[in-house]
């Protein structure tokens, strides 16, 4: 099957994905960090829009069957997130990637969005085996990302509106990334706000940004991780 929910290992424990196949029947690995919405729809065809591409897309499960449309209730279930849980998880996101004979190459990228996009950068700094880490508005107060440990380039981007993530704050995250000469590239889109990716929001989505944001992205994992086969 193409596309399908899957179980992976986490730790001697087991986790939950969205595994997206491309029809080529390999390519390189993603990993697909949910919003604090939850695993939804929109994460998912994210996933499945990767697959498309030719890449192998796995989107973990973070909330383990749970999600929502009520901004409340999100960032309790984010809050609520376990830091040591949640990078075994990602850790066995990984390695299920890396293991998975559809998958070609030694590293894998990994993007998120809004809570996810913090994730992203957490989970590259924590695994070498990324190769490749993309960013969209990424905020989280419980993770702190060790960015001397980052070994992979960044590709970030943030919203002009933004009241979680302000520019002054994507900025600040560039230049002490290039402080400690890490490979940081950070766009900030004009006119738009926070969510602006997220195609079921209309209230934030913004379809020129998001465009040029996914053209970015795709080349910025297709020059990468081509480079790691």
């Amino acid at each position: 099957m193409p596309n399908r929910m899957i179980e992976f290992n986490s730790n001697g424990s087991r986790a939950n994905g969205y595994l997206s196949l491309p029809a080529s029947g390999e390519g390189p690995g993603i990993i697909v960090i949910q919003e604090w919405w939850g695993l939804v729809d929109h994460i998912k065809r994210v996933a499945d829009r990767f697959a498309a591409e030719g890449f192998v897309a796995l989107a973990p499960d973070l909330y383990h069957g749970e999600a929502t449309t009520s901004p409340d209730q999100a960032g309790k279930l984010m809050m609520e997130l376990n830091i040591g849980e949640t990078e075994k998880e990602l850790r066995g996101a990984i390695e299920y990637l890396l293991g998975h004979k559809s998958v070609t190459g030694q590293k894998v990228g990994t993007i998120g969005f809004c809570m996810g996009g913090m994730l992203s950068l957490y989970a590259a700094t924590k695994n070498p085996q990324v190769g490749a880490c993309v960013v969209f508005y990424g905020i989280h107060p419980k993770f702190d990302p060790d960015l001397e440990n980052l070994k992979a380039p960044v590709l970030g981007f943030y919203a002009e509106r933004d009241t979680f993530v302000p520019p002054e704050a994507a900025l600040q995250l560039e230049a002490q990334l290039n402080s400690l000469g890490k490979q940081a590239e950070i766009h900030i889109f004009d006119n738009t706000d926070h969510g602006f990716f997220n195609d079921d929001r209309p209230e934030v989505y913004n379809r020129e940004a998001a465009d040029k944001a996914w053209q970015r992205t795709l080349a910025f994992f297709r020059e990468h991780l081509e480079q790691a086969q």
